[in-house]
């Protein structure tokens, strides 16, 4: 008889899912299961888990392979089924819905041992299970997750996003047996409790924890903003990129092509990571409705990092071909001047002050005054021509981008706070705006692009442009033939990036 004693509010359930589970779509699951290898599903001894079931999308679409691949091996459906749920399909869910979700999906019964499961377990979860756990504070944050202790240090009712996957140093622990394929979407961020909806990525924990388990196979999806690194995700891009395991990647810089009506900065991707099976990656990019792949190793020799477009490799070469010195060398860090966003400039001019570009004196286009002595680093950049361009710049839609905001003069007896960077200083009025000339160049926004997959753009997002002579202005005609660009390469340059009136 199933059990009737356990009916949680479903409303509720619904009101504690977090903003990053993101369900995902049949048609992207199949996918990410075609890159196994598939005798796989004809091996009756094979072990999938996903560690993250949401809908239960990838057990119920792994079940319907294993059904056909098995029926020579157990030509009984039904006992071909249970064998199926009963020994080689298992899951640890993200939240109470969630679980019973995936039940529903693989099972079809919420319950693992109601009599309309398609085989009746002797507990209610099955090998679907959810374990609701608490966070392990220390100094404010999760030991495990980084999740802020202020936010999610609530109530039993609600959720507390305390994933069982990634709470604990004994994973392999939670089923006590090997798996030959780990498969997942894994959530994608806490709210870490930083200023405004500050967040930590998590994904990155999902990832490294399944490889703990060394299964043979690994898929998930997860943000493609870990090809640039950034917040928490440092160690994990360096540890990934020099990973001869990772095999396939496939990157939608729309991630709208894989998650319909989503807002993902930077686009989505998955890949194959096979422990046996050491090599080049195979890297599919999915652009503009165009896909192009090309096998290539994960950092191409003598650059400083991960090339995301497989249409750019050819015109890094050629760059990098020159072996010129790297813009990002005269591109300030964040708060040029030492002077947070916060910071707004009087209207009225005294004597001593000097002119302060802000975004707090929208109301006075962009600028006030400030005294000199406010000024703590840099001070001495202040008395000389510069360039001034945001620190941040975010754009949504389809290609081409503008990539950065406009650039700006910086006359001497001027400075900004942190919504700004500082390119230079330089000797000259006419050098800073031969410099502006280079930077509304599309060639110069293209090798941004490559590094920047948010709206924030650091210094290291100019790794990729090289420094000029600017001694003169220069268009992009000049730079093609400097850099002796092929047709299609500009073709694809100027599909990606619109000029900058």
């Amino acid at each position: 008889m199933a059990r009737n004693d356990y009916n949680p509010d479903v409303l509720n359930c619904l009101a504690n899912l977090s903003s990053d589970e993101i369900f995902t779509p049949p048609q992207l699951a199949n996918r990410m299961l075609d890159l196994l290898p598939q005798e796989l599903f004809a091996n009756p001894a094979t072990r999938f888990l996903d560690p993250c079931c949401k809908s239960g999308v990838f057990l119920r679409e792994i079940v319907k392979r294993l059904d056909r691949g098995l029926q020579p091996v157990i030509a009984d459906r039904r006992e071909r089924i249970e064998h199926i749920v009963q020994r080689q399909v298992f899951g640890i869910a993200i939240t109470e819905l969630t679980a019973l979700m995936s039940r529903r999906s693989v099972y079809c019964s919420k319950y693992a041992d109601s009599p309309y499961s398609v085989h009746k377990f002797g507990t209610r979860e099955g090998n679907i299970q959810y374990q609701p756990l608490h966070h392990t504070w220390q100094g404010g944050k999760c030991v495990y997750c980084g999740a802020s202790q202020g936010v999610y240090d609530r109530g039993e009712a609600a959720e507390q996003h305390a994933y069982q996957f990634i709470h604990t140093n004994n994973p392999e622990k939670i089923f006590n047996m090997k798996f030959d394929v780990i498969i997942g979407n894994p959530p994608y961020q806490l709210n870490d409790g930083g200023f405004g909806s500050s967040a930590s990525p998590i994904y990155n924990l999902f990832v490294e924890q399944a490889k703990r388990l060394q299964p043979r196979y690994l898929s998930m999806i997860i943000p493609s903003r870990w090809f640039a690194g950034g917040k928490g995700l440092d160690d994990f891009r360096e540890s990934m990129l020099k990973d001869s395991s990772v095999r396939t990647i496939v990157d939608y810089f729309d991630p709208n092509d894989c998650f319909p009506g989503i807002d993902l900065s930077g686009g989505v991707c998955y890949f194959l990571w096979s422990r046996d099976n050491r090599g080049p990656c195979s890297i599919t990019t999915v652009l503009n409705k165009t896909t192009t792949t090309l096998e290539r190793p994960l950092i191409e020799k003598g650059m400083p990092t991960f090339i995301r477009f497989n249409q750019a490799v050819s015109i890094i070469h050629k760059i990098k071909k020159k072996q010129e010195d790297t813009f990002d060398s005269i591109v300030s860090a964040r708060k040029p001047f030492g002077l947070t966003t916060n910071v707004q400039g009087k209207a009225e001019k005294r004597e001593g002050d000097i002119l302060l570009y802000s975004n707090k004196n929208a109301d006075m286009g962009g600028t006030g005054y400030i005294p000199r002595e406010k000024i703590e680093v840099h001070r001495e950049w202040i008395d000389k021509y510069k360039v001034y361009i945001s620190s941040a710049y975010g754009e949504r839609g389809s290609f081409p981008y503008l990539v950065t905001g406009k650039p700006f003069l910086g006359k001497p007896n001027s400075c900004c706070t942190e919504t700004y960077l500082v390119i230079g200083p330089f000797g000259s009025k006419n050098e800073a705006e031969s410099v502006i000339s280079y930077i509304k160049t599309r060639l110069f926004r293209f090798l941004v692009l490559l590094l920047k997959n948010t709206q924030h753009a650091p210094t290291k997002v100019y790794q990729f442009v090289p420094m000029q002579d600017f001694s003169h202005p220069w268009t992009d005609e000049m730079l093609y033939e400097k850099y002796g660009l092929t047709e299609e390469e500009i073709a694809f340059i100027e599909s990606m990036v619109r000029p900058m009136e």
